[in-house]
C-alpha cells in the first residue's frame, strides 16, 4: 500500500519560497487550460516573489501542503491601488485537479480570512469568471455574497466570458 498525499493531513500555512515553483505551476495549468484567471501567459516568478514579499497588514499569501506537496494557495491582495480601498482585500484560491473536491479551498479561505480580518480589514473581494459552479458554492459556503455580473468583459478561448463579483465583510 502507498501513501500518497491524499491519505496525508493537509496543513495550511504561510508561503514560502520553495513553494513558489509549486504555486506557479498550479496557476500555470489554470492559465493554459482553464477560464478561472484572464491571464493568457503564465506570470513570471517574480509576480510571486512580491506577493510573498508584500508587507500590507491585509495581504497574505498561504499554501495548502499534504506530504510535501502543494495542493493549493491562497492570497489577498490590493483590489485598486488608491488610499481608500486601503482595507479592501480582493482573495482568490487556486487547487491543484487532484487536491478538488476535498474541502481543501474551504480550509485555505478559512485561514485567509481570518488573517485578513485580524488584520483590521473591511471587506474581501473575490472575481469569478462563469460558468464556475465550484468556485460560486465555495464563496457561498464561506459567507460571500454575489453582488454583480459584468457581461463580456474577458476573452479567452475564443469566447466571450463573464464575471461575478463576490463580497464577504469581514468586522461585524
Amino acid at each position: 500500500m502507498t501513501d500518497s498525499p491524499a491519505d496525508r493531513p493537509v496543513v495550511v500555512r504561510t508561503a514560502k519560497d520553495g513553494d513558489l515553483d509549486a504555486v506557479a505551476a498550479i496557476y500555470a495549468r489554470e492559465v493554459r487550460d482553464g477560464h478561472a484567471t484572464f491571464d493568457t501567459a503564465p506570470p513570471p516568478r517574480a509576480t510571486w516573489e512580491r506577493k510573498l514579499a508584500s508587507t500590507h497588514p491585509g495581504d497574505h499569501f498561504l499554501v495548502a501542503v499534504a506530504g510535501g506537496e502543494v495542493l493549493g494557495f491562497a492570497y489577498s491582495g490590493p483590489f485598486r491601488d488608491r488610499g481608500a480601498y486601503d482595507r479592501t482585500r480582493e482573495v482568490t484560491v487556486y487547487l491543484a485537479p487532484a487536491a478538488t473536491g476535498r474541502g481543501i479551498g474551504r480550509l485555505l479561505y478559512d485561514e485567509l480570512l481570518a488573517r485578513t480580518r485580524a488584520a483590521g480589514m473591511r471587506t474581501a473581494l473575490a472575481c469569478i469568471a462563469l460558468p464556475n459552479d465550484a468556485s460560486e458554492g465555495l464563496h457561498r459556503a464561506c459567507g460571500f455574497e454575489q453582488v454583480g455580473v459584468m457581461r463580456e468583459v474577458g476573452r479567452k478561448f475564443d469566447r466571450w466570458i463573464d464575471v461575478a463579483w463576490w463580497q464577504r465583510m469581514l468586522d461585524g
